[in-house]
């Protein structure tokens, strides 16, 4: 009986750990996305509908769930969770944009991972206005992340890859746009992109896309927009009119989220401070009346109300974006993990519902559709990115140009308000937690010296807004839901 040459055995054995690593790891992670993004959808969907079983039996049960599931949320955040809060696309873009592995493992660790998932989910089961894709996206970078360790020396250009990678997937499982998953990661993750990591983005991509296809089945986030081959004289200036009024009430939003400490009371920034979790409290009891003035059109993340206007299902009042804004901005300002782009896409419809009172001949879903991408481009200046998300949604390619347009108007008219959301508040994670919390008693040092010279200066108004000062000398304080030592929420 002839024995087998050992020097083959070896080479088989090292050929094989090769191919491991070049690609059994990677399609293990994308697998693991896909199907970790497909449970985390389900189980949102869930929590939303057992809200909505409960509210619909007992109209005022939100007035004491909805503060309560607050405070639980922020108290299990700051507590057990610190770096799941928010969106978590900053989180992603602090951790690609640094040189080291740091922050991946102080934002991207399994245990932030289970937070993020759990405690969006008890968000979402107290009505709050927040989404699952921006979550999935810092759960696939996690997923990925974490992947490095099966390899026998991983480095930050590996894990650089397979953060993008799993980023990138993560949105394109969530909303099944396999196209806008690679767009994410050139406009709004990198800035660029690296022809070394373009494989493995694409890769991860399809891997993700197929498990989510095969669990869930060919379907469209919104269901197909149908969209006629006749467009009206009228729809240019239907593009500038919309584009113009979701510019700016996405520009206001992302002002808003950015300079918290220009337009809250200084009582309510005393209180979150010092009592987050009565700040939170208040907070949820905000959504909660706003959540009863609508008829609880504004609990969840809009997507059964953006759906039911395509498909002729619901009919919503004047007031619902307005509304539904105002309950977003109270569930992001106590920092619970949640994302934006399902509420901003619902936003967006009801102002293309309001846009059609004046532009009547043109069809309602147009109308949406075009209200839907500038307010989305307008929220995370990421043009591209919005008009292919919806882009995906839309049956044919006749009105892709004037989504074009729309998205990129409608975001050049956000910039005059308020930088990029995203990656402004990535910069609070771009460096270790003592670093910030020694940049915060800095500021706190020379506002306190300001204050004692205007003390003694007989000129200088009693009324000067010391918070103010310390914006100025400070303005990596300027976030919303940020305490001198402990920034604790992206948004």
């Amino acid at each position: 009986m002839r024995t087998v040459n050992p020097d083959i055995i070896s080479l088989l054995v090292r050929r094989a750990r090769r191919l491991w690593r070049q690609y059994g790891v990677l399609w293990l992670g994308a697998i693991a996305v896909g199907l970790v993004a497909v449970f985390y959808a389900r189980l949102i969907d869930w929590g939303y509908n057992a809200f909505l079983r409960v509210q619909h039996q007992h109209v005022w049960l939100p007035l004491i769930v909805t503060p309560a599931v607050a405070a639980a949320a922020v108290w299990l955040t700051r507590t057990f969770f610190r770096g799941a809060e928010g969106s978590g696309i900053p989180q992603v873009i602090a951790t690609l944009h640094t040189k080291t592995g740091d922050t991946g493992t102080r934002l991207l660790t399994l245990r932030i991972l289970a937070g993020k998932i759990a405690i969006s989910f008890l968000g979402i089961l107290g009505g709050f206005t927040i989404g699952r894709e921006g979550p999935t996206v810092q759960v696939g970078a996690a997923l990925m992340f974490n992947m490095r360790r099966f390899y026998p020396r991983s480095n930050a250009l590996i894990e650089r890859k397979l953060v993008l990678a799993g980023a990138a997937a993560g949105l394109s499982a969530a909303f099944n746009t396999p196209l806008a998953g690679i767009v994410f990661a050139i406009e709004e993750l990198t800035r660029s992109f690296e022809a070394r990591a373009s494989g493995v983005v694409i890769t991860s991509i399809i891997i993700a896309g197929v498990i989510a296809l095969g669990l869930n089945g060919n379907y469209t986030y919104f269901g197909t927009i149908q969209i006629g081959a006749h467009f009206p004289d009228l729809l240019a200036v239907a593009v500038i009119i919309t584009a113009l009024v979701t510019g700016i009430a996405g520009g206001i939003f992302a002002w808003l989220l950015l300079n918290t400490q220009r337009w809250i009371p200084e009582p309510l920034r005393k209180l979150h401070g010092e009592r987050p979790i009565a700040f939170a409290a208040l907070c949820g009891l905000a959504i909660a009346l706003i959540g009863l003035v609508s008829g609880g059109r504004t609990f969840g993340s809009g997507y059964a109300e953006a759906r039911g206007l395509l498909d002729g299902s619901e009919h919503l009042s004047v007031a619902y974006p307005f509304l539904k804004m105002a309950s977003m901005v109270g569930s992001y300002l106590p920092g619970i993990p949640g994302g934006i782009f399902a509420p901003s896409l619902s936003i967006g419809a009801g102002f293309g519902n309001v846009l059609h009172m004046l532009f009547s001949n043109l069809q309602l879903p147009m109308l949406i559709a075009l209200a839907m991408v500038g307010y989305l481009a307008a929220v995370t200046q990421a043009p591209i990115t919005s008009f292919v998300i919806v882009m995906e949604m839309i049956d044919g390619h006749a009105l892709v140009i004037s989504l074009m347009a729309t998205a990129l108007i409608a975001s050049r008219i956000s910039r005059i308000f308020a930088p990029p959301l995203y990656e402004t508040l990535s910069l609070r994670y771009a460096q270790p937690p003592m670093a910030i919390a020694s940049a915060a008693r800095a500021a706190d040092t020379e506002t306190a010296a300001r204050e004692s010279e205007a003390a003694n200066d007989a000129s200088v108004a009693a009324d000067a807004p010391v918070t103010m000062a310390a914006q100025e000398a400070a303005p990596q304080n300027d976030r919303p839901g940020y305490t001198a030592a402990d920034p604790t929420s992206d948004r």
